[in-house]
């Protein structure tokens, strides 16, 4: 039998508790001075000099061009030279189109993205239905209104968002700016917030000269109109096009784009005097461009079609920079750095924008089909930051992704062009250049089209997943309690039960480490990702029964809760990738967050740090070193819940409280002493604090540069808070009530672990009670793990989504241990009773 040392408090006031406690406090001030240091003070400070006149070159102009329904597998070398041109000579990503869909849809429709555009936030229009963009009432004076703009802007104040329509036209106006809108949705995107556009045409050829103008929209809404022509079916949708129709539109699109790229004027190198401090639009000035080097190469990739190039259309560009393979992208960087994109031979700036002082950036505003999907996103020339947008792909702070970027982004990038500063309103970041790329053009659409399919088919299997998640997990906690009720099965169903328990503690961690590999792509998707998952859950189950540590009541539950810690801890520190498309992740179609931790995420997270943490624990305390247990499990307790708050890394406001309470319910239960509601209500308040406190540095920095947690604190000083937290709620109560197959598995594990565990069973005493006395770090760890998942699930708008998915690890990785305890000590289920005894009295005679 395990010895383990017996469980002592630590007596308040002794050397040993000063020490503890010293250490934990040293180690949170360093922790938030050097993060602060890093992250907030530098805002600070930046902050001040933003607010200088510091020159940068902006262009003369900017072009909006709107595409709803654009999507990157539409692009072709042949049928789309325009476009294909655009992505050789510039920036290019994945456009997640966030608006305000219709009722029971969970689309974009035209006119929704272009409003969208215009107020720099999620917007929509009234009706169950996608209604093609309505024709401008023209104006004496050449320009247009937009018909029933006031019932838009009414509309649109009843949503959750409560978006702003009109600000891009109304900024550019207002700083002097002349706008023209080109076709019916480009005057949705570029009306002032009367809904009144100066200068309107139907065509860019009736524009007349375009050098006047600041800010040109252009609609190429061929997409939209052939969809909108195919007939509704049975719910009111539009019928897909076919893929003829669908291929000639796009064909049209093109020419249109090419129509709009030969109008832009010619200017001089000279004029680049523009300035980010201009507040007279009257006379813009453009850049220094230079012609990028061209490239003979004519690589293609799967789905392009290959074949000589047509009149006009240039080789593919080639820049310098460290290559990548198809499907991976650069981490992005900040827009104000030097490098090489702002050299003279910068790819991105090219012959035909040579001194044309016009950046172009281009969008998939909506969706043209029946379903949601990215679509293109496509910037050339200046970026807001001065460097011109390098050939590679595209990023924004507000998704921290390489190749995805927001339509949001669209807005504040247009702003910033502009050199106008972005209201409260607008919530997106302006599009900045990632590394430069030496893929092809071809790589790219294709790498940005996998995305696309990736997020297609996730939105496929999500579902069927879950439901083979859930009826599985709770198939195995009935098969589970008969072994150890009854102890059908005997020594064999218990080990058994251990190497399933084992699997499927890993099975959470497993979901985010199957985004290594490519699974949408198989032919059954669906098997692929089950599939997927199960071979990587099995591989750690393996590591984690190995012989080292097997033997131990907390081996196998340490080793997987540590590696789903530290696999989450390194992903978020990394950049997220692993949650991005991931069954259990963030869904880029949608658009809810694109970084940091998701609130799945927070829940498989939080439970595997408290419970890693246990089995270290008890090891040491079996070693006699119980304080510094307390040591190590409190700093790194502390670090691991100041990374899911940090706007760097996690930037998760409503699991820091959670996640410190449940750190220290676990810290007071390991060193020997009770929770009490005062200290369960100091421990709350601090939580509060400290986010408080991160959140307040993040709202210290420039606006362009906040996470949502500043972004939440400028709310609070606008008096918007309220608004935030009315939304956030209504999601969390939609998602408990909604998601009955999740509460089944909650309520379900939580019986499994009190009414099975708990109590005694056919091997005796309860297997938890056993567990309890062979490692006694287990009880503190459950308890905090479980502890962190209740307030998670008071405070995150995923409701039960998150203590589901914590119990999805402590209830298994508790049964591994459950099971091992029982393996170590003889049974107590009392022997059989022998049979009376004999009398010893002589026989009657």
């Amino acid at each position: 039998m395990t010895r383990t040392a017996p469980v002592t408090a630590i007596p308040f006031g002794t050397r040993a508790h000063r020490w503890v406690v010293c250490t934990a406090l040293i180690t949170a001030f360093l922790l938030l001075s050097g993060l602060s240091g890093l992250s907030g003070l530098s805002g600070l400070f930046g902050a001040g000099t933003a607010g200088a006149a510091v020159a940068r070159p902006l262009p003369a102009r900017v072009v909006v061009i709107g595409v709803p329904g654009l999507e990157w597998s539409d692009l072709d070398r042949v049928r789309t030279p325009h476009l294909w041109k655009l992505v050789d000579q510039g920036g290019a990503a994945s456009l997640s189109t966030r608006a305000v869909p219709p009722p029971d849809r969970g689309i974009t429709c035209p006119v929704a993205g272009w409003l969208t555009v215009s107020a720099g936030q999620r917007a929509g229009a009234p009706g169950a239905s996608c209604a093609p963009a309505p024709a401008p009432s023209a104006t004496p004076d050449g320009g247009a209104n937009v018909p029933d703009w006031a019932e838009l802007v009414a509309f649109n104040a009843t949503t959750s968002y409560r978006p702003t329509l009109g600000q891009l036209g109304q900024l550019t106006v207002d700083a002097g700016g002349k706008v023209a809108a080109v076709g019916p949705g480009a005057v949705l995107g570029a009306a002032d917030k009367s809904g009144k556009v100066a200068k309107y045409v139907a065509n860019v050829d009736d524009l007349g000269d375009l050098a006047p103008y600041r800010l040109i929209v252009v609609e190429a809404g061929d997409l939209a109109e052939t969809w909108s022509r195919t007939g509704l079916d049975q719910d009111g949708d539009p019928i897909s096009m076919t893929g003829q129709a669908r291929r000639e539109a796009v064909a049209r699109v093109d020419r249109q784009v090419g129509t709009v790229l030969d109008r832009l004027p010619p200017e001089t190198a000279g004029n680049t005097g523009n300035t980010a401090n201009t507040g007279n639009m009257g006379t813009p000035e453009g850049p220094d461009t230079a012609k990028s080097p061209e490239s003979s190469g004519t690589a293609e990739g799967p789905g392009i079609t290959k074949s000589p190039e047509p009149s006009g259309s240039p080789e593919p560009s080639e820049s310098s920079g460290t290559a990548e393979g198809p499907g991976v992208t650069k981490s992005p960087e900040s827009s104000e750095s030097s490098g090489s994109s702002g050299s003279p031979e910068s790819p991105g700036v090219t012959k035909d924008s040579e001194g044309s002082g016009t950046t172009v950036l281009l969008g998939g505003l909506s969706d043209t089909t029946v379903a949601p999907h990215l679509h293109v996103a496509i910037a050339r020339g200046v970026s807001p930051g001065g460097e011109p947008y390098s050939h590679g792909y595209l990023t924004a702070a507000s998704t921290r992704q390489g190749g995805l970027v927001t339509n949001t982004d669209l807005t504040a990038t247009a702003i910033g062009l502009l050199g106008l500063e972005a209201p409260n309103g607008v919530v997106g970041r302006a599009w900045q250049s990632g590394e430069p790329s030496s893929e092809q053009a071809s790589e790219m659409v294709v790498n940005l089209a996998d995305d696309d399919l990736a997020s297609q088919v996730l939105r496929e299997v999500r579902g069927p997943f879950f439901a083979v998640f859930v009826t599985v997990q709770i198939l195995f906690y009935l098969l589970a309690a008969v072994a150890i009720r009854r102890g059908w099965g005997g020594s064999r169903a218990l080990a058994a039960t251990q190497v399933v328990a084992t699997v499927s503690g890993a099975i959470a961690i497993a979901t985010f480490l199957a985004q290594l590999v490519p699974w949408w792509n198989l032919p059954a998707p669906m098997a692929g990702v089950i599939l997927t998952i199960l071979a990587i859950a099995c591989v750690i189950a393996g590591l984690a029964l190995a012989v080292p540590w097997r033997a131990h009541v907390l081996g196998p539950l340490t080793v997987v809760a540590g590696i789903t810690s530290l696999a989450l801890l390194a992903d978020v520190m990394t950049g997220s990738r692993l949650q991005v498309n991931a069954v259990t992740g963030y869904e880029p179609v949608t658009g809810g967050r694109f970084y940091g931790f998701s609130n799945i995420a927070f829940a498989v997270y939080s439970a595997g740090t408290i419970l890693a943490l246990s089995g270290v624990a008890q090891w040491l305390i079996s070693r006699g070193r119980r304080s510094l247990a307390l040591v190590v499990c409190g700093v790194y307790g502390l670090f691991a819940v100041v990374v899911d708050g940090w706007p760097a890394w996690g930037a998760d406001f409503g699991g820091v409280p959670a996640f410190l309470v449940g750190v220290a319910v676990f810290l007071i239960l390991l060193s020997g002493r009770r929770v009490s509601p005062v200290k369960l209500g100091l421990v709350g308040l601090a939580g509060v604090l400290l986010i408080g406190t991160i959140a307040v540095v993040d709202w210290l920095k420039p606006p362009s540069s906040r996470t949502h947690l500043g972004t939440f604190v400028q709310q609070v000083l606008d008096g918007e808070a309220w608004t935030v937290i009315g939304r956030k709620f209504g999601a969390m109560i939609g998602v408990t009530v909604g998601n009955w197959s999740l509460t089944l598995l909650t309520l379900v594990a939580l019986a499994f672990l009190f009414l099975v565990l708990n109590r005694p069973s056919q091997w005796g005493a309860p297997a938890l009670g056993r567990a309890y006395a062979l490692a006694p770090a287990l009880r503190a760890g459950l308890i905090g793990a479980l502890t962190c998942a209740l307030i998670g699930f008071l405070m995150n708008d995923s409701g039960i989504a998150i203590p589901a998915m914590a119990l999805t690890v402590a209830v298994p990785l508790t049964l591994t241990a459950c099971v091992r305890a029982l393996r170590h000590s003889p049974p107590t289920t009392p022997e059989r009773a022998s049979a009376p005894a004999g009398t010893t009295a002589p026989p009657a005679p």
